[in-house]
């Protein structure tokens, strides 16, 4: 029971690979109680409802499905000693790090001192995307498709068309050809996959074809789906009969709590204005993995976890700068480039935290990323990348110029 009446020295929401791994390493730090607060009935996160490979390389050192993976995610928490409480919601959150929950034993508060937020990412519905046609019955996105087919072994459609090629746009794929569902097509906008190659390989072996160029004009369809409209680049538009629609990517950090609460949230990631050892503008609270921005894979979420736990364990020692001392704040001034996490940086020797600040473009971009302070270049990279590149930039190289309160960037 979460109200044992022992204190809570770290509740960690969210049951995922970054909140599990981020509980493990407080642990291992030595760190007292530690509460994984989860609203699913099961931990383990989004690879719970992905019945593929590949997950576990990094963490364990084999390959392993979604399933199999979580599971021994949730066996080393509890082995380490890590509290999971599962069927409880965190309604909201406090300053000081007071969070009021529900739980199916009934309402209550705690005050941990301290709380990582780690609740991930959501796929941007239908409404949002503005795609225009029918309301029918066979649009859905990859969390529920997986949800629906390995959770509650159903089987939506059998010819539908993939809207997207983000990773997760071929775990999609997978995902329906374990149930015998054959897609028609993949659909992307741009002039190539988003994935790296050689995923485009792949729906080309499996008989999908890959249309580029091309976006997604209206859903047809009395009840269910009936067929779809595209558009290529010269506004040829074509009509592709099929049974459903999967609209896979186009991440959002899931913030509700930040929004409704009192967390500054950055609107260039989504997720919560953070430093570099994932601090948040609250300095009870500490987040990690993909709810600071969309969107890694489960191991890169991991690694971060485990790093978010050293640092809160840090942090609780005593060991981490003052969130009261004057921070270095990024801002961004090319509209191409889409964001960059951590947003604050102090500079401070020996504490550690991230190594590099994470950006990523909104398009394609050649050429020269421009670090300034005062107007003045302090730090410069050549580019060539596109949307959902990562691009690091060595955040020791930007403080040893520090001689402003902002640093801004632009292309160049």
């Amino acid at each position: 029971m979460i109200d044992n009446g022992i204190p809570i020295d770290v509740a960690v929401i969210g049951a995922g690979p970054s909140g599990l791994a981020a509980a493990i390493a407080l642990k291992q730090a030595g760190v007292g109680r530690v509460a994984v607060l989860e609203r699913e009935p099961q931990a383990g996160g989004i690879p719970r409802h992905c019945n593929h490979p590949p997950y576990g390389l990094r963490e364990f050192g084999r390959i392993l499905k979604g399933p199999e993976y979580a599971a021994r995610l949730v066996a080393s928490a509890r082995n380490a000693g890590v509290e999971i409480h599962v069927s409880i919601t965190v309604t909201s959150i406090h300053g000081d790090g007071l969070l009021r929950l529900s739980t199916p034993e009934g309402v209550f508060e705690i005050t941990p001192r301290r709380v990582i937020y780690a609740t991930g990412v959501r796929e941007t519905p239908r409404s949002a995307r503005l795609i225009s046609g029918a309301r029918v019955q066979g649009v859905v996105n990859t969390g529920a498709l997986q949800s629906m087919i390995y959770l509650k072994h159903r089987r939506p459609f059998r010819r539908p068309v993939i809207i997207g090629t983000e990773l997760v746009a071929f775990s999609a794929l997978m995902t329906c050809q374990s149930a015998g569902v054959r897609p028609i097509a993949m659909i992307e906008a741009d002039a190539i996959a988003t994935a790296r190659w050689p995923s485009a390989i792949y729906p080309r072996m499996r008989g999908v074809e890959l249309l580029t160029n091309t976006r997604l004009v209206e859903i047809e369809g009395d009840t269910v789906v009936q067929a779809v409209t595209v558009a290529n680049t010269d506004g040829q538009t074509r009509r592709i009969e099929c049974d459903g629609v999967i609209l896979t990517g186009s991440f959002t950090p899931e913030v509700a709590l930040a929004r409704c609460g009192h967390l500054d949230v950055d609107p260039a990631t989504g997720g919560p204005v953070v430093d570099q050892w994932g601090r948040c503008s609250d300095p009870a609270y500490f987040a990690t993995g993909n709810v600071l921005r969309p969107v890694e894979t489960a191991g890169r979420s991991w690694a971060e976890g485990r790093q978010t736990g050293a640092w809160v364990a840090q942090d609780l020692a005593g060991k981490l700068p003052s969130h009261d001392a004057k921070p270095l704040r990024i801002l961004l001034g090319d509209a191409r480039i889409k964001y960059a996490m951590p947003q604050v940086i102090y500079p401070s020797k020996g504490a550690g935290g991230m190594s590099e600040i994470q950006m990523r473009v909104r398009e394609r971009v050649s050429g020269t990323l421009i670090a300034r302070m005062q107007g003045r270049p302090v730090w410069q990279r050549r580019l060539n990348t596109r949307p959902e590149r990562r691009i690091a930039v060595p955040i020791g190289e930007i403080i040893s110029q520090a001689a402003a309160d902002c640093v801004e960037f632009t292309i160049e």
